[in-house]
Protein backbone atom coordinates (compact mmCIF):
# COMPACT_ATOMS: atom_id res chain seq x y z
CA UNK A 1 0.00 0.00 0.00
CA UNK A 2 2.96 2.33 1.12
CA UNK A 3 4.11 1.76 -2.41
CA UNK A 4 1.25 2.75 -4.47
CA UNK A 5 0.80 5.66 -2.10
CA UNK A 6 4.57 6.75 -3.21
CA UNK A 7 4.07 6.22 -7.16
CA UNK A 8 0.59 8.23 -7.20
CA UNK A 9 3.06 10.96 -5.21
CA UNK A 10 5.86 11.08 -7.94
CA UNK A 11 2.56 11.09 -10.89
CA UNK A 12 1.43 13.88 -8.97
CA UNK A 13 4.61 15.59 -9.28
CA UNK A 14 5.43 14.52 -12.80
CA UNK A 15 2.29 16.64 -13.42
CA UNK A 16 3.55 19.66 -12.18
CA UNK A 17 6.13 19.80 -14.85
CA UNK A 18 6.27 20.03 -18.65
CA UNK A 19 9.01 19.50 -20.69
CA UNK A 20 10.21 21.40 -24.19
CA UNK A 21 12.14 19.44 -26.53
CA UNK A 22 14.24 21.78 -28.61
CA UNK A 23 14.16 20.20 -32.23
CA UNK A 24 14.50 23.05 -34.78
CA UNK A 25 17.90 23.39 -35.69
CA UNK A 26 19.31 22.93 -39.23
CA UNK A 27 22.11 21.03 -38.02
CA UNK A 28 24.59 22.45 -40.62
CA UNK A 29 27.25 21.03 -39.30
CA UNK A 30 25.86 17.04 -39.90
CA UNK A 31 25.81 17.99 -43.73
CA UNK A 32 25.23 16.11 -45.75
CA UNK A 33 22.85 14.08 -43.38
CA UNK A 34 20.39 16.52 -42.81
CA UNK A 35 20.24 17.90 -46.17
CA UNK A 36 16.42 16.75 -45.92
CA UNK A 37 15.62 15.96 -42.41
CA UNK A 38 15.99 17.68 -39.34
CA UNK A 39 19.09 17.00 -36.91
CA UNK A 40 17.28 14.96 -33.84
CA UNK A 41 15.36 13.04 -37.33
CA UNK A 42 18.52 11.27 -37.99
CA UNK A 43 19.46 7.47 -37.74
CA UNK A 44 21.55 6.63 -34.91
CA UNK A 45 22.38 3.31 -33.69
CA UNK A 46 20.62 1.29 -36.72
CA UNK A 47 17.08 1.41 -35.50
CA UNK A 48 16.77 4.73 -33.33
CA UNK A 49 16.71 8.52 -34.71
CA UNK A 50 18.70 10.88 -32.40
CA UNK A 51 15.84 12.23 -30.45
CA UNK A 52 14.46 8.88 -29.39
CA UNK A 53 17.20 9.21 -26.86
CA UNK A 54 15.94 12.45 -25.20
CA UNK A 55 12.67 11.18 -25.78
CA UNK A 56 12.98 8.19 -24.24
CA UNK A 57 15.02 9.91 -21.17
CA UNK A 58 11.54 11.78 -20.40
CA UNK A 59 9.17 8.85 -20.38
CA UNK A 60 11.89 6.88 -18.26
CA UNK A 61 11.82 9.16 -15.56
CA UNK A 62 8.01 9.45 -15.70
CA UNK A 63 7.79 12.89 -17.68
CA UNK A 64 5.22 12.40 -20.27
CA UNK A 65 3.70 15.95 -21.22
CA UNK A 66 5.96 16.81 -23.82
CA UNK A 67 6.40 19.57 -26.34
CA UNK A 68 8.22 19.00 -29.39
CA UNK A 69 9.19 22.41 -31.01
CA UNK A 70 9.86 21.68 -34.88
CA UNK A 71 11.08 24.28 -37.52
CA UNK A 72 13.65 23.33 -40.35
CA UNK A 73 12.80 20.07 -42.39
CA UNK A 74 10.69 18.62 -39.86
CA UNK A 75 8.77 16.35 -42.24
CA UNK A 76 10.35 13.08 -41.55
CA UNK A 77 10.80 13.75 -37.75
CA UNK A 78 7.10 14.50 -37.54
CA UNK A 79 6.40 11.32 -39.11
CA UNK A 80 8.80 9.14 -36.96
CA UNK A 81 7.15 11.06 -33.66
CA UNK A 82 3.68 9.87 -35.02
CA UNK A 83 4.42 6.88 -36.04
CA UNK A 84 6.52 5.72 -32.96
CA UNK A 85 5.77 7.87 -29.97
CA UNK A 86 2.08 7.28 -29.75
CA UNK A 87 2.84 5.78 -25.72
CA UNK A 88 1.24 7.89 -23.88
CA UNK A 89 -1.99 8.17 -22.02
CA UNK A 90 -4.36 10.93 -22.86
CA UNK A 91 -6.96 10.15 -20.48
CA UNK A 92 -4.14 10.62 -17.88
CA UNK A 93 -3.40 13.94 -19.08
CA UNK A 94 -0.24 12.74 -21.08
CA UNK A 95 1.31 14.04 -24.25
CA UNK A 96 3.88 13.59 -26.89
CA UNK A 97 2.83 17.00 -29.10
CA UNK A 98 4.85 18.88 -31.81
CA UNK A 99 4.35 22.53 -32.06
CA UNK A 100 5.74 24.02 -35.74
CA UNK A 101 6.32 27.60 -35.53
CA UNK A 102 3.30 30.07 -35.92
CA UNK A 103 4.22 33.67 -35.67
CA UNK A 104 1.85 33.78 -32.65
CA UNK A 105 4.64 37.11 -31.30
CA UNK A 106 5.72 38.52 -34.46
CA UNK A 107 6.64 37.07 -38.39
CA UNK A 108 10.18 35.93 -37.38
CA UNK A 109 11.01 32.31 -36.68
CA UNK A 110 12.62 31.17 -33.66
CA UNK A 111 15.82 33.27 -33.21
CA UNK A 112 17.39 31.23 -30.05
CA UNK A 113 16.40 28.66 -27.73
CA UNK A 114 15.02 31.24 -25.37
CA UNK A 115 12.77 32.78 -27.89
CA UNK A 116 11.70 29.30 -29.32
CA UNK A 117 9.99 28.90 -25.66
CA UNK A 118 9.16 32.07 -24.97
CA UNK A 119 6.88 32.07 -29.09
CA UNK A 120 5.12 29.27 -27.00
CA UNK A 121 4.18 30.38 -23.77
CA UNK A 122 0.64 30.29 -24.35
CA UNK A 123 1.31 26.27 -23.81
CA UNK A 124 2.79 26.82 -20.56
CA UNK A 125 -0.33 28.82 -19.63
CA UNK A 126 -2.90 26.27 -20.41
CA UNK A 127 -0.93 23.76 -17.76
CA UNK A 128 0.08 26.16 -15.38
CA UNK A 129 2.99 23.56 -14.35
CA UNK A 130 5.33 24.95 -11.51
CA UNK A 131 8.61 23.48 -13.19
CA UNK A 132 9.58 23.68 -16.82
CA UNK A 133 12.36 21.37 -18.06
CA UNK A 134 13.75 22.73 -21.49
CA UNK A 135 15.82 19.69 -23.42
CA UNK A 136 17.62 19.46 -26.61
CA UNK A 137 16.38 16.63 -29.61
CA UNK A 138 20.31 15.98 -30.75
CA UNK A 139 21.98 14.70 -27.63
CA UNK A 140 22.94 11.35 -27.26
CA UNK A 141 22.88 9.98 -22.66
CA UNK A 142 21.05 8.28 -20.10
CA UNK A 143 19.87 10.55 -17.67
CA UNK A 144 16.98 10.07 -14.81
CA UNK A 145 15.53 13.72 -14.69
CA UNK A 146 13.83 13.46 -11.76
CA UNK A 147 17.14 13.42 -9.87
CA UNK A 148 17.93 16.85 -11.36
CA UNK A 149 14.44 17.99 -10.16
CA UNK A 150 14.67 16.91 -7.01
CA UNK A 151 18.23 18.63 -6.51
CA UNK A 152 16.87 21.96 -7.97
CA UNK A 153 14.12 21.46 -5.57
CA UNK A 154 16.15 20.84 -2.22
CA UNK A 155 18.32 23.45 -2.92
CA UNK A 156 15.66 26.10 -3.65
CA UNK A 157 17.29 27.16 -7.32
CA UNK A 158 15.18 29.17 -9.79
CA UNK A 159 17.35 27.71 -12.48
CA UNK A 160 19.28 24.63 -12.77
CA UNK A 161 21.49 23.51 -15.69
CA UNK A 162 22.81 20.10 -16.18
CA UNK A 163 26.37 20.07 -16.87
CA UNK A 164 29.30 17.60 -17.11
CA UNK A 165 33.05 17.87 -16.43
CA UNK A 166 35.18 17.60 -19.50
CA UNK A 167 38.61 18.45 -20.17
CA UNK A 168 39.87 22.19 -20.42
CA UNK A 169 41.47 21.33 -23.84
CA UNK A 170 38.00 20.62 -24.95
CA UNK A 171 36.56 24.54 -24.25
CA UNK A 172 36.04 25.66 -27.69
CA UNK A 173 33.22 23.28 -28.31
CA UNK A 174 31.54 23.83 -25.58
CA UNK A 175 29.44 26.77 -23.81
CA UNK A 176 31.40 26.11 -20.50
CA UNK A 177 29.93 27.81 -17.07
CA UNK A 178 31.69 29.51 -14.17
CA UNK A 179 30.77 27.28 -10.77
CA UNK A 180 31.55 28.43 -7.41
CA UNK A 181 32.64 25.63 -4.72
CA UNK A 182 28.73 25.71 -3.42
CA UNK A 183 28.00 24.35 -7.69
CA UNK A 184 26.11 28.15 -8.29
CA UNK A 185 26.60 29.40 -11.48
CA UNK A 186 28.83 33.08 -11.67
CA UNK A 187 29.62 33.17 -15.42
CA UNK A 188 29.07 32.18 -18.69
CA UNK A 189 31.92 31.66 -21.70
CA UNK A 190 30.38 30.44 -25.14
CA UNK A 191 33.55 28.34 -26.40
CA UNK A 192 36.20 30.53 -24.74
CA UNK A 193 40.43 29.72 -25.30
CA UNK A 194 40.83 30.42 -21.87
CA UNK A 195 37.76 28.82 -19.72
CA UNK A 196 36.65 29.36 -16.37
CA UNK A 197 37.70 25.69 -14.72
CA UNK A 198 36.10 23.65 -12.01
CA UNK A 199 37.11 24.89 -8.66
CA UNK A 200 39.97 22.68 -7.12
CA UNK A 201 40.85 20.74 -10.65
CA UNK A 202 42.35 23.45 -13.21
CA UNK A 203 41.93 20.65 -15.72
CA UNK A 204 38.56 20.28 -16.12
CA UNK A 205 35.68 22.77 -17.08
CA UNK A 206 31.91 22.55 -15.84
CA UNK A 207 30.35 22.46 -19.68
CA UNK A 208 26.58 22.87 -20.43
CA UNK A 209 24.33 19.87 -21.29
CA UNK A 210 21.82 22.66 -22.99
CA UNK A 211 19.66 21.06 -19.86
CA UNK A 212 17.81 23.66 -18.28
CA UNK A 213 14.96 23.55 -15.44
CA UNK A 214 13.25 26.42 -15.08
CA UNK A 215 10.21 27.57 -12.26
CA UNK A 216 8.18 28.77 -14.05
CA UNK A 217 7.05 32.73 -13.06
CA UNK A 218 10.80 33.51 -12.87
CA UNK A 219 11.19 31.93 -16.54
CA UNK A 220 8.06 33.83 -17.98
CA UNK A 221 9.74 37.16 -16.43
CA UNK A 222 13.40 36.48 -17.69
CA UNK A 223 12.05 35.86 -21.42
CA UNK A 224 9.86 38.78 -21.20
CA UNK A 225 13.52 40.81 -20.04
CA UNK A 226 15.17 39.01 -22.90
CA UNK A 227 12.62 40.05 -25.56
CA UNK A 228 12.99 43.55 -25.03
CA UNK A 229 16.86 43.14 -25.01
CA UNK A 230 17.30 44.72 -28.49
CA UNK A 231 21.08 42.93 -28.55
CA UNK A 232 20.01 39.94 -27.53
CA UNK A 233 20.40 36.70 -29.24
CA UNK A 234 17.55 35.30 -27.22
CA UNK A 235 20.05 32.08 -26.24
CA UNK A 236 19.97 30.36 -22.72
CA UNK A 237 23.53 30.19 -22.50
CA UNK A 238 24.39 33.11 -24.00
CA UNK A 239 21.87 35.66 -22.85
CA UNK A 240 19.19 34.64 -20.36
CA UNK A 241 21.85 32.68 -17.76
CA UNK A 242 24.00 35.74 -17.68
CA UNK A 243 21.16 38.46 -17.65
CA UNK A 244 19.83 35.53 -14.22
CA UNK A 245 23.21 36.21 -12.59
CA UNK A 246 23.18 39.86 -13.04
CA UNK A 247 19.82 39.92 -11.73
CA UNK A 248 21.46 38.20 -8.75
CA UNK A 249 18.84 34.90 -9.17
CA UNK A 250 19.82 31.45 -7.49
CA UNK A 251 20.92 29.61 -10.33
CA UNK A 252 22.86 25.86 -10.34
CA UNK A 253 24.57 23.86 -11.44
CA UNK A 254 23.88 19.77 -11.20
CA UNK A 255 27.06 17.63 -12.12
CA UNK A 256 26.20 14.46 -14.53
CA UNK A 257 28.80 12.57 -12.59
CA UNK A 258 28.96 8.74 -11.06
CA UNK A 259 29.29 7.60 -7.61
CA UNK A 260 32.92 8.23 -8.47
CA UNK A 261 32.58 11.75 -9.72
CA UNK A 262 33.65 11.18 -12.97
CA UNK A 263 31.38 12.17 -15.96
CA UNK A 264 28.89 10.10 -17.22
CA UNK A 265 28.02 9.69 -21.01
CA UNK A 266 27.10 12.08 -22.62
CA UNK A 267 27.83 12.70 -26.83
CA UNK A 268 26.60 16.28 -28.49
CA UNK A 269 26.03 14.61 -31.92
CA UNK A 270 26.40 17.48 -33.96
CA UNK A 271 29.46 17.57 -36.03
CA UNK A 272 29.89 14.49 -38.61
CA UNK A 273 32.74 13.11 -37.09
CA UNK A 274 30.91 13.88 -33.07
CA UNK A 275 27.97 11.27 -34.91
CA UNK A 276 30.30 8.29 -36.35
CA UNK A 277 32.26 8.08 -33.43
CA UNK A 278 29.29 7.66 -30.92
CA UNK A 279 27.74 4.76 -33.52
CA UNK A 280 31.28 2.87 -33.55
CA UNK A 281 30.85 3.92 -29.65
CA UNK A 282 27.79 1.24 -29.73
CA UNK A 283 30.09 -1.30 -31.54
CA UNK A 284 32.56 -1.83 -28.61
CA UNK A 285 33.30 -4.64 -26.79
CA UNK A 286 32.37 -3.35 -23.71
CA UNK A 287 30.55 -0.50 -24.52
CA UNK A 288 30.18 2.51 -22.49
CA UNK A 289 26.74 3.58 -23.57
CA UNK A 290 24.86 -0.18 -23.49
CA UNK A 291 21.46 -0.23 -25.26
CA UNK A 292 20.81 -3.75 -23.59
CA UNK A 293 20.02 -2.36 -20.68
CA UNK A 294 16.65 -3.36 -19.64
CA UNK A 295 16.26 -1.13 -16.58
CA UNK A 296 15.99 1.92 -19.17
CA UNK A 297 14.96 1.27 -22.34
CA UNK A 298 15.92 3.42 -25.12
CA UNK A 299 12.03 3.22 -27.58
CA UNK A 300 11.39 4.15 -31.22
CA UNK A 301 9.69 3.30 -34.06
CA UNK A 302 10.01 -0.73 -35.15
CA UNK A 303 9.14 -1.54 -38.58
CA UNK A 304 7.75 -4.94 -39.60
CA UNK A 305 11.04 -6.67 -41.44
CA UNK A 306 12.03 -10.23 -41.52
CA UNK A 307 15.08 -11.92 -39.51
CA UNK A 308 18.73 -11.03 -40.00
CA UNK A 309 19.93 -13.51 -42.81
CA UNK A 310 24.00 -14.75 -42.95
CA UNK A 311 24.75 -17.34 -45.34
CA UNK A 312 27.82 -18.41 -46.99
CA UNK A 313 29.04 -16.76 -50.14
CA UNK A 314 28.74 -19.53 -52.31
CA UNK A 315 25.39 -21.69 -51.27
CA UNK A 316 27.39 -24.25 -50.02
CA UNK A 317 25.98 -26.33 -47.02
CA UNK A 318 25.03 -22.84 -45.40
CA UNK A 319 27.70 -22.41 -42.92
CA UNK A 320 28.61 -19.13 -41.68
CA UNK A 321 32.93 -18.74 -41.97
CA UNK A 322 33.87 -17.10 -38.60
CA UNK A 323 34.56 -13.45 -38.91
CA UNK A 324 31.61 -12.74 -41.06
CA UNK A 325 30.10 -10.60 -39.15
CA UNK A 326 31.71 -9.66 -36.19
CA UNK A 327 31.74 -6.88 -33.38
CA UNK A 328 28.42 -5.27 -35.47
CA UNK A 329 24.74 -4.01 -35.09
CA UNK A 330 22.31 -5.25 -37.80
CA UNK A 331 19.03 -4.21 -37.77
CA UNK A 332 16.04 -6.41 -39.22
CA UNK A 333 15.69 -6.87 -42.88
CA UNK A 334 19.40 -7.28 -43.40
CA UNK A 335 20.92 -10.10 -45.42
CA UNK A 336 24.29 -10.37 -45.69
CA UNK A 337 24.94 -12.84 -48.80
CA UNK A 338 28.50 -13.72 -48.05
CA UNK A 339 30.22 -10.81 -47.57
CA UNK A 340 31.93 -9.38 -44.03
CA UNK A 341 30.92 -7.19 -41.97
CA UNK A 342 32.91 -5.92 -39.04
CA UNK A 343 32.42 -2.84 -36.37
CA UNK A 344 30.32 -1.36 -38.38
CA UNK A 345 25.81 -0.52 -37.49
CA UNK A 346 23.87 -1.78 -40.08
CA UNK A 347 20.11 -0.27 -40.13
CA UNK A 348 17.18 -2.11 -42.02
CA UNK A 349 16.90 -4.00 -45.14
CA UNK A 350 21.08 -3.59 -46.20
CA UNK A 351 22.15 -6.32 -48.10
CA UNK A 352 25.81 -7.12 -48.46
CA UNK A 353 26.46 -9.11 -51.33
CA UNK A 354 29.42 -11.66 -52.19
CA UNK A 355 33.10 -10.85 -50.92
CA UNK A 356 32.07 -7.21 -50.24
CA UNK A 357 33.63 -6.11 -46.70
CA UNK A 358 31.94 -3.38 -44.67
CA UNK A 359 34.55 -1.93 -41.94
CA UNK A 360 34.25 0.36 -39.50
CA UNK A 361 31.02 2.53 -41.22
CA UNK A 362 27.61 3.30 -40.23
CA UNK A 363 24.88 2.55 -43.28
CA UNK A 364 21.91 3.17 -43.14
CA UNK A 365 18.19 1.35 -44.08
CA UNK A 366 17.65 0.24 -47.93
CA UNK A 367 21.78 0.18 -48.91
CA UNK A 368 22.82 -2.54 -51.29
CA UNK A 369 26.66 -3.40 -51.88
CA UNK A 370 27.67 -4.70 -54.86
CA UNK A 371 29.83 -7.91 -55.29
CA UNK A 372 33.60 -7.26 -54.17
CA UNK A 373 32.92 -3.67 -53.01
CA UNK A 374 34.86 -2.55 -50.42
CA UNK A 375 34.02 -0.16 -47.93
CA UNK A 376 35.74 1.33 -44.39
CA UNK A 377 35.49 4.37 -42.12
CA UNK A 378 32.08 5.78 -43.89
CA UNK A 379 28.63 6.90 -43.50
CA UNK A 380 26.47 5.75 -46.38
CA UNK A 381 23.07 7.35 -46.08
CA UNK A 382 19.59 5.94 -46.87
CA UNK A 383 19.09 4.35 -50.25
CA UNK A 384 22.64 3.85 -51.75
CA UNK A 385 23.58 1.05 -54.39
CA UNK A 386 27.28 0.88 -54.50
CA UNK A 387 28.35 -0.84 -57.06
CA UNK A 388 30.04 -4.39 -57.56
CA UNK A 389 33.87 -3.70 -57.22
CA UNK A 390 33.62 -0.14 -55.59
CA UNK A 391 35.83 0.93 -53.22
CA UNK A 392 35.03 3.72 -50.49
CA UNK A 393 36.84 5.11 -47.88
CA UNK A 394 40.30 3.48 -49.20
CA UNK A 395 41.62 6.63 -51.54
CA UNK A 396 40.37 9.73 -49.69
CA UNK A 397 41.64 12.05 -52.35
CA UNK A 398 39.40 10.52 -54.91
CA UNK A 399 36.71 10.34 -52.05
CA UNK A 400 36.85 14.15 -51.83
CA UNK A 401 35.97 14.04 -55.72
CA UNK A 402 32.80 12.07 -54.99
CA UNK A 403 31.89 12.63 -51.76
CA UNK A 404 31.93 14.26 -48.31
CA UNK A 405 35.38 13.84 -46.52
CA UNK A 406 35.07 14.66 -42.63
CA UNK A 407 38.26 16.53 -41.05
CA UNK A 408 38.92 12.99 -39.52
CA UNK A 409 38.76 10.79 -42.94
CA UNK A 410 34.96 9.84 -43.04
CA UNK A 411 33.47 9.32 -46.13
CA UNK A 412 30.10 10.31 -46.35
CA UNK A 413 27.54 9.33 -49.01
CA UNK A 414 24.75 11.10 -49.02
CA UNK A 415 21.22 10.03 -49.16
CA UNK A 416 20.25 8.54 -52.91
CA UNK A 417 23.77 9.15 -54.31
CA UNK A 418 24.16 7.73 -57.46
CA UNK A 419 27.65 5.82 -58.29
CA UNK A 420 29.55 5.46 -61.20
Amino acid sequence: MAKVLQMDEENMEAREILTFILAGGKGERLNPLTRDRAKPAVPFGGIYRIIDFTLSNCVNSGLRRIYILIQYKSFSLQKHLLAGWDVVSSQLGEFIDVIPPQQRISADWYRGTADAIYQNFYAIRDHNPSLIMILAGDHLYKMNYQRMIQYHRDHGADMTVATIPMPAETSTSFGVLEVDKDNQICGFQEKPQKPKTIPGDPTRISASMGIYLFNTQVLWNELEMDSKNLLSEHDFGKNVIPQMIKGKRRVLAYNFVDENNQPRYWRDIGTRDAYYQANMDLVKLKPEFNLFNKQWPVRTYHSQYPPIKVQNADGGNGVVVPGDVCDSLIAGGCVINGGQVRGSVLSPNVRVEKYATVVNSVVMGDVVIGEHARIQNAIIDKEVVIPDHASIGYDLDLDRKRFDVTASGIVIVAKKSEIQ
